[in-house]
Formats: C-alpha cells, structure tokens, sequence
C-alpha cells in the first residue's frame, strides 16, 4: 500500500513562494504519475498540477507560468514550486499517485492527507 505525505505547506504574504514535497512509501515501485491537487473551503477539490513518469505535465489555467511540478523517481518523491502566491491559492493542497496518468482528473488511486497554503493579501 502506497503511502503519501506532503510538507512545506505554511503561510505566506501574497508574492511569496512555497515548495511543497511529496514523499510515497511503501512500495518499491518507481514509475507512479503525479499530481497535485487543492481545496479551499466551500470549493470542491480541484487539480493543479500533474506530471507523466516521461515528465510530461499539466497546470491549471491560474497557476501556469507560477507553479512547477517535478518528481525524483528514484526517491518516489514530488514537489510543487510555488510563486507569485496569491490570496486565491489559499487551500489545503493534497499529492496524489498512480500507476496511469490521469492528468488533472481525480481518479488517482492514492492520496495524502494534505497541507495547508494560506496566502494573505
């Protein structure tokens, strides 16, 4: 059973910048497919970023040109660089693994509990 847990999640005025991590344990396997998601309160979940194990990825319209996906699959780890932080990215940001690609859909099979982002204005 694949396990997931995020960090670097804090609070950040906005322009500010976070890097998020992703780290997978409990399986060997190093060929997963990964994304990023986010809730604010009140919203439903939604897909920021995904990456391909080719490295292919995906953005949300509002965070391209500001937020970087990227994996080490040899560590089975993910990261979100995030710039330009606004207000709007405020939410609890969860990572997310599979075997197949499902870009920013929510049907990857394993996900971690989450980290908070809070942007003030």
């Amino acid at each position: 059973q694949l396990h997931l847990v995020e960090s670097g999640g804090g609070s950040v005025q906005s322009g500010g910048s976070l890097r998020l991590s992703c780290a997978a344990s409990g399986s060997t396997y190093s060929g997963y497919t990964w994304g990023w998601f986010r809730q604010a309160p009140g919203k439903e979940r939604e897909g920021v970023a995904a990456i391909n194990i080719d490295g292919r990825t995906r953005y949300k319209a509002s965070v391209k040109g500001r937020f970087t996906i990227s994996q080490d699959n040899a560590k089975n780890e993910m990261y979100l660089q995030m710039n330009s932080l606004k207000p709007e990215d405020t939410a609890m940001y969860y990572c997310a693994a599979d075997y197949k690609y499902y870009g920013l859909g929510p049907e990857f099979g394993y996900w971690g509990q989450g980290t908070q982002v809070t942007v003030s204005s």
